[in-house]
């Protein structure tokens, strides 16, 4: 595969014209999404389970931030929680915003990659 970006094909797209609601619920996501250290933690989730620390050191943030971002993500449905021991792990709640979390990467890397030189 080339390095330029590919859009999806038709067959992918959303199968009908979302209405005001769905807008609305994609709008709060993708701003959710827009927090460079939320954007990593889920990354991170992305790989499989993990705890507070964990996250920390993947998030390169102070763990009481982490903890915020991470209390945003669960309440707004993109984390699921369950407890081992004291600890509380934390999982992607669904392969879709796994997906998402790489596809915006992928744009990311495919703006990186495709820039022309500079002088």
């Amino acid at each position: 595969m080339s390095a330029r970006m590919h859009l999806s094909p038709a067959h992918d797209a959303h199968p009908r014209t979302p209405g005001e609601e769905q807008f609305a619920l994609a709008a709060e996501l993708l701003a959710l999404l827009g927090d460079r250290t939320r954007l990593t933690l889920l990354h991170a989730l992305t790989a499989g389970e993990a705890d507070v620390t964990t996250l920390t050191e993947a998030g390169d943030a102070a763990r009481p931030a982490v903890s915020q971002h991470l209390a945003r993500l669960r309440l707004a449905g993109l984390v699921t929680t369950r407890k081992e021991g004291r600890r509380v792990i934390y999982a992607l709640s669904d392969g879709h915003l796994r997906r998402l979390v790489d596809e915006a990467l992928n744009v990311a890397d495919h703006r990186l990659t495709d820039r022309p030189p500079h002088d």
